[in-house]
């Protein structure tokens, strides 16, 4: 795998980034050598936070992991990424099949006997889809107690989603009402 290592309002230093290569290689088993592996550090308040992102053909794998120390977030995220590839092992495969950053001969050892947790939906809840400005959605979304809301956006007709981030602030996802 190839790495592309960075820190946000930070200095990597080379001891650090041959850890990072050196936990995130016991993924080589499941991605080719030319497979791109982005991985940005940060620190916030007293976490250490990183952030790893893997591209495979229009999808990506990602995680996100802190901890008290830059080594136990990065311990933390590759646990967290080597589930994620066994658990969606099957869609992978037939999804991307003919993906050159995935090592599809590994996927077919490892077979049914690993642990497959599969999805599984444990409740439906109906909503009704109001129109309404960004702001008035954020506000329902408070009052309800929420950490996100869909509704439809009274300017454009799309269905849209408010949630909120992390630093307190908030986010909204919009859709382009076009399908492929």
């Amino acid at each position: 795998m190839k790495y592309i290592i960075s820190g946000k309002n930070m200095t990597v230093k080379e001891g650090l980034k041959e850890r990072i290569e050196e936990k995130l290689g016991k993924l080589d088993k499941f991605f080719s050598e030319e497979t791109i592996v982005q991985v940005t550090l940060s620190t916030e308040k007293r976490d250490s936070i990183i952030e790893v992102t893997i591209p495979i053909r229009g999808s990506v794998i990602r995680t996100e992991e802190r901890g008290e120390t830059m080594y136990i977030a990065l311990d933390n995220a590759v646990d967290k990424l080597e589930r994620q590839m066994v658990k969606h092992r099957k869609k992978l495969i037939s999804g991307h099949r003919q993906a050159k950053e995935l090592r599809i001969d590994y996927f077919e050892q490892i077979g049914e006997d690993a642990a497959e947790e599969g999805i599984s939906i444990e409740r439906t809840k109906k909503i009704s889809v109001k129109p309404m400005d960004p702001e008035e959605a954020c506000m329902q979304m408070d009052l309800l107690g929420h950490d996100f809301y869909v509704f439809r956006n009274r300017y454009t007709n799309d269905i849209n989603v408010v949630y909120k981030r992390k630093n307190f602030g908030y986010g909204l996802i919009e859709t382009d009402g076009e399908e492929e």
